[in-house]
C-alpha cells in the first residue's frame, strides 16, 4: 500500500502529470509519424505502378490533382480536354489518399466492366458516403453477398412486373401535365423542368416501391423532402475532402442535417417493411382467398427466396428499398429532362416523335401509353438513346479490383487502385463518335450500329455489375417521353405548343440540383 500511494502521489503531482502527458504525446506523435510514413510509401508505390499511364499536370507531387475534379460544367469541359489529349486513359491522384486511372475509350473500359464480379469491389471514395443511407445494399456489397442479393432482386425487375408499372407512370405524368396546363392557363411560359419532373419520378417510385400515394406533386411531403436533401448533401460532401472522414463530417452543420433527414427516410422505410411483412404473415395464417393487389417492389423482395429457402432480412429489404428510391428518382428525372431539352432544341426530331406517338394512339379512346407500345416507338427510342449518350445521368462509375488488371498497350492497373470509368468521356470521345457533341438520333438507327464498339454506349454501365434497374428506367423514360410528346403539345385553347415554346423562346439546360448551374450535367456515379 505505501508503494501504491507513493506512485499515485507522484503521478498526480505536477511533475508526474507532465511526464504522463509527455509520454502520451510522444506515443501519439509516433503513431502519426508511422501513419504518415506508410501513406507516403503507399503514394510512391502507386505513383510508380501507374507510370505506364499518361498523367496530366498536377498541382504538386503530394497533393496531385486535388481540387481539379469538379461536378460542374467546367468539370465536364475538363474531361473533354483530357479525352482530346490522352485519347483513352490517364492517371490521376487526389493527394496521397486516392490513386485513380481515368478511362474513356471502349477498348480500355471493356476489360474492367466485364471483369468477374468476384474480383470487383466498390470503392469508398464514391460509394462510402452512401453507406449510412443505403446500408449494405446491392449497390454497395461485394463478393458472394452481392451475388446472392442480385439473384434475389432480379425477379423484381422482370418484364412481367415492369408492365404493371406503366399505368402508374401514366397517372403520375397526368398529374404533372395538369400542373403544367394550369401554369399555361395563367400565362407562364418558362418552367424549371427538373423540379417538376423530379417530383413526378418520386411520385411514381413511391407507388411502384411501396404502393404509397404521397401526393408529393401537389403538396409537400416530409419523406420526399428528406430524400432530396440527402441527395444534395451527398454531392456536397463528395466535393469537400475533409468531409470524407466521418469523425469530422458528423460534427459539421451538413452532417447534422444529414442525420436528421436520414432518420426521416429510415423511419418511413422501416415502418412500411414491417407492416407489409406482418400483412403477408397474416394472409398466410388465414389462407385468405381475397383478391390480391398487384405486387410492388417491397412485396416481391419480401417473398424472394434463395436456393436454401432463405429470404432477405427486414434490414436488408429496407436497404434495397432505399437504394431503389435513391438510384431511381434523380437519374430518371435527369434523363427525361435532357431528352425533352434536346427535342426542344431540334424541332424536326420533336415533330417526328410526336407524329410517331399520335399514329400509335390513333383510334384509341384513351391516349395512354401501354407496355406493348414501348417497342413500337423506334424513332422516339433513338432520341432517348442519343440523349442518354449526350447527357448521361450518371457521368462515371468507379471500381477497384482484388488483382492487377491488364489493359491494352501494356498498361496495368495495380490491385487496389480506383478505376474511374468515364461514361461522359466515352460517350464524347471523337475517336469513337463522329461529332460527339451534336444531337443526332440516327446514330442509333439499327442499320447504323454495325460499326459501333460494344462498350461505346454505356449509360447503365455494363458487365456483371451493370445497373439492375436499367429496364425499369428505360420503360419509365420511354413512356414519359412518348406521353409528353403526345399530350403536352396543346395550350388551353387547343393550339399546338412545342417544347421550345413551353421552355421559352430559347430553351436553357435544366439547372443542376447540386451546383444550380446550367448544362453542368453533374449527376451520380453509381
Amino acid at each position: 500500500m505505501p508503494l501504491l500511494q507513493g506512485v499515485l502521489s507522484h503521478i498526480l503531482s505536477w511533475t508526474g502529470l507532465c511526464q504522463v502527458l509527455f509520454v502520451v504525446w510522444t506515443l501519439l506523435g509516433a503513431v502519426v509519424v508511422v501513419w504518415t510514413a506508410k501513406l507516403l510509401v503507399r503514394h510512391v508505390w502507386y505513383t510508380h505502378r501507374l507510370s505506364c499511364f499518361n498523367k496530366p499536370h498536377a498541382n504538386s507531387w503530394l497533393f496531385g490533382h486535388l481540387g481539379q475534379m469538379q461536378s460542374t460544367e467546367e468539370g465536364l469541359q475538363h474531361v473533354d480536354e483530357l479525352v482530346q489529349t490522352y485519347k483513352h486513359s490517364c492517371s490521376w491522384f487526389l493527394g496521397p489518399f486516392y490513386h485513380l486511372v481515368r478511362l474513356f475509350h471502349p477498348d480500355y473500359v471493356k476489360p474492367l466492366l466485364m471483369a468477374p464480379a468476384s474480383i470487383t469491389v466498390k470503392d469508398e471514395l464514391i460509394y462510402g458516403h452512401l453507406r449510412p443511407w443505403l446500408g449494405q445494399s446491392l449497390l454497395l456489397s461485394n463478393g458472394e453477398e452481392w451475388s446472392r442479393k442480385r439473384r434475389l432482386l432480379t425477379p423484381a425487375f422482370h418484364f412481367d412486373i415492369l408492365r404493371n408499372y406503366v399505368a402508374i407512370f401514366n397517372t403520375s405524368t397526368n398529374t404533372m401535365h395538369d400542373k403544367w396546363r394550369h401554369h399555361l392557363a395563367v400565362g407562364t411560359t418558362n418552367l424549371e423542368m427538373f423540379d417538376h419532373i423530379t417530383l413526378m419520378t418520386l411520385d411514381s417510385l413511391l407507388k411502384c416501391a411501396f404502393s404509397y400515394n404521397s401526393n408529393c406533386q401537389q403538396s409537400t411531403s416530409e419523406y420526399v423532402s428528406a430524400i432530396v436533401e440527402l441527395s444534395d448533401l451527398i454531392i456536397d460532401r463528395r466535393q469537400k475532402i475533409l468531409h470524407h472522414w466521418d469523425w469530422i463530417y458528423w460534427k459539421t452543420k451538413q452532417g447534422k442535417r444529414f442525420k436528421k433527414a436520414l432518420s426521416i427516410v429510415h423511419r418511413f422505410t422501416r415502418e412500411v417493411v414491417q407492416k407489409r411483412r406482418a400483412l403477408i404473415s397474416q394472409q398466410r395464417e388465414t389462407e385468405t382467398t381475397a383478391p390480391q393487389k398487384k405486387k410492388d417492389f417491397v412485396d416481391i423482395i419480401l417473398l424472394s427466396r434463395d436456393e436454401d429457402g432463405q429470404g432477405l432480412t427486414d434490414e436488408e429489404i429496407q436497404a434495397e428499398a432505399n437504394t431503389f428510391m435513391f438510384a431511381g428518382h434523380d437519374t430518371t428525372a435527369s434523363a427525361i429532362c435532357w431528352t425533352l431539352y434536346n427535342l426542344a432544341r431540334h424541332d424536326q426530331y420533336q415533330e417526328k416523335c410526336r407524329q410517331e406517338v399520335m399514329e400509335l394512339m390513333e383510334g384509341r379512346d384513351r391516349h395512354e401509353i401501354e407496355w406493348e407500345d414501348l417497342s413500337n416507338l423506334p424513332f422516339t427510342t433513338m432520341c432517348i438513346r442519343e440523349s442518354l449518350r449526350l447527357h448521361s445521368p450518371v457521368q462515371a462509375v468507379t471500381r477497384k479490383y482484388t488483382q492487377d488488371m491488364t489493359l491494352p498497350g501494356d498498361c496495368t492497373v495495380p490491385k487496389g487502385a480506383i478505376c474511374l470509368v468515364s461514361i461522359y468521356g466515352t460517350h464524347h470521345n471523337p475517336t469513337v463518335w463522329t461529332n460527339p457533341h451534336e444531337f443526332h438520333p440516327l446514330r442509333f438507327d439499327p442499320t447504323n450500329k454495325e460499326g459501333l464498339a460494344a462498350h461505346a454506349f454505356i449509360p447503365f454501365s455494363s458487365g456483371p455489375r451493370n445497373c439492375i434497374g436499367q429496364k425499369f428506367a428505360l420503360a419509365e423514360t420511354s413512356s414519359r417521353g412518348g406521353f409528353d410528346s403526345a399530350q403536352v403539345s396543346s395550350d388551353p385553347g387547343g393550339e399546338p405548343r412545342s417544347w421550345a415554346q413551353l421552355w421559352g423562346s430559347s430553351p436553357s439546360a435544366p439547372a443542376c440540383p447540386a451546383c444550380r448551374g446550367e448544362a453542368c450535367g453533374c449527376r451520380w456515379s453509381l
